[in-house]
């Protein structure tokens, strides 16, 4: 029988207002893979951070090969052999790889000497890099493996992964599978996280789910369905979105010859795209993160202008217009970044509801803002789209990731918009929550609104996209219809088979 490594025995820890850990009690075995779901505020962060030390619990106990297990800080985890891989990188951009992974070391070697580690630990399991390359100038899958390999050259008992696929095309998925089965062959146990329960049901032995804090369950995911393993983590019947199929009318927005510098130092800059969208189309583009899809967006939006004639809606050249404007117009968008870019985190629900939605809901008269129906709005987004908060007076940064992505998506969908581009609907959000956007995005469509969805979940484009289109270093493919689209086909795309045949979807 395979060992325990680790035993995590009624576990607690509570936050003012709510328990984030209520008793929880699991155990994972050596070179196990072992999957922690649960849907938005269930509490696996605060799981994971009480393992790797960032977080000490109120009570419960942990053991290490039946050892107590209390690392104070993540330093004295490490030292006894848990490693994490965030979901958000902590590397530096004008760094090499070799400087960022020294950063993360203890007492690290010459650099020469660790270079030759670098290089013989990541061709060992599959996953070669330059020690000396920047690391600006790397892709998302290439930024993921410098974390990895910085937790490999740790030799871990434990390693956490959370969300670990989310920047990753297909074929990168099946490499950091094989470097992950290698591992657990090794005797190193995974606990990972992750919302793509297909993926969960391909890699894990065994899952733990949580809901509201509490152990709700334990299951065997390749003897356990995705939608049974959804439904136990939101302890509902789950509804899958459904599109009304209605025909696509006239083109109402045309990109041609779009191309635009990036303004970040290490973006990337958009080269000479061409698309047409109808209306009641709903569009996704895909690619792994880095590769413009910010940048599109930005140039959608108008936050950055370009050539007046590249973009055109209902034949009326935009380039050059402003954000309102284009709100005007019918054209609204949804960034990726929540905090910071799609609302201002210490304005309330209500001035955030007035930031973007002045324009077509006429929150203001002649410079005077009308407060009542400013506060109205930001009502009406709370009740339809189940935002958990106290009330329309609460901060944006008090929201939950999930809470706060399902008002700025709430925003724009009941400004009644012509275009809609939203960028990363889903990020962060739980599946009962993931399917109401995703209904909501197919009822915009079938009331005839063009859709635009930039996201790095192929499930869900698939699930929500006419057509699809990929992204790779600032270059659009030809949109193809995503029927009958395989997942290697989408790969292919997504890394850069820009020479492919694909058919012309606005025929």
């Amino acid at each position: 029988m395979t060992e325990t490594l680790l035993t995590i025995d009624k576990l607690t820890k509570a936050y003012p207002g709510v328990v984030a850990n209520d008793s929880v009690s699991f155990e994972i075995k050596q070179g196990e893979v072992h999957a922690l779901l649960g849907e938005n505020g269930a509490g696996k962060s605060t799981l994971v951070k009480m393992i790797y030390g960032l977080v000490k619990p109120d009570s419960g106990v942990m053991t290490m090969n039946g050892a107590p297990f209390t690392p104070a800080e993540p330093r004295a985890a490490r030292a006894s052999g848990v490693a994490m891989v965030f979901q958000h990188f902590s590397l530096f951009d004008a760094l090499d790889v070799a400087e960022n992974i020294a950063l993360g070391m203890e007492n690290p070697p010459p650099m020469r000497d660790l270079a030759e580690r670098i290089r013989s630990v990541s061709e060992e399991y599959g996953l070669p890099l330059d020690p000396y390359r920047t690391v600006g100038d790397l892709s998302a899958g290439e930024r993921q493996r410098v974390e990895i390999i910085r937790c490999l050259l740790q030799d871990p008992k434990l390693l956490i992964m959370d969300e670990p696929t989310s920047v990753l095309t297909p074929q990168e998925v099946d490499i950091l599978f094989e470097t992950l089965r290698k591992l657990t062959a090794e005797g190193v146990a995974i606990l990972y996280i992750s919302h793509k329960l297909e993926e969960i049901r391909t890699l894990c032995d065994a899952a733990t789910v949580l809901r509201l804090g509490k152990n709700v369950g334990t299951c065997i995911p390749a003897e356990t369905s995705a939608r049974d393993m959804a439904e136990l983590m939101v302890g509902t019947e789950l509804q899958t979105p459904k599109s009304a199929g209605a025909d696509l009318g006239e083109v109402v927005l045309d990109i041609s010859g779009l191309s635009m510098p990036s303004p970040s130092e290490f973006g990337t800059a958009l080269k000479n795209l061409h698309m047409r969208l109808r209306a009641g189309e709903v569009l996704g583009i895909g690619g792994v993160a880095g590769n413009g899809q910010d940048e599109m967006l930005l140039a959608l939006s108008g936050e950055v202008r370009v050539d007046t004639n590249a973009l055109k809606m209902n034949g009326k050249a935009i380039g050059n217009l402003a954000p309102n404007a284009r709100r005007a117009l019918g054209l609204l968008t949804a960034p990726e970044e929540r905090l910071g870019h799609a609302a201002a985190p210490d304005m309330s629900l209500t001035e955030n509801a007035l930031l973007s939605g002045n324009v077509r809901r006429g929150l203001s008269e002649r410079g005077f803002l009308k407060w009542g129906k400013t506060r109205a709005f930001a009502e009406e987004i709370i009740e339809k789209f189940d935002v958990r908060t106290p009330g329309p007076d609460n901060a944006a940064r008090s929201l939950s990731g999930g809470n706060l992505q399902k008002f700025v998506i709430g925003r724009e969908v009941l400004q009644a918009p012509e275009v809609l581009v939203v960028n990363q609907p889903t990020w962060g959000v739980d599946a009962l929550a993931a399917a109401s956007i995703r209904q909501a995005i197919l009822d915009l469509a079938a009331g005839g609104t063009a859709v635009i969805v930039i996201s790095q979940d192929l499930d869900e484009l698939m699930e929500v996209a006419d057509n699809f289109a990929a992204l790779n270093e600032g270059r659009l493919t030809e949109k193809r219809p995503t029927k009958g689209l395989s997942i290697d086909e989408i790969g292919l795309m997504m890394g850069g088979a820009h020479g492919m045949e694909a058919a012309h979807a606005d025929a």
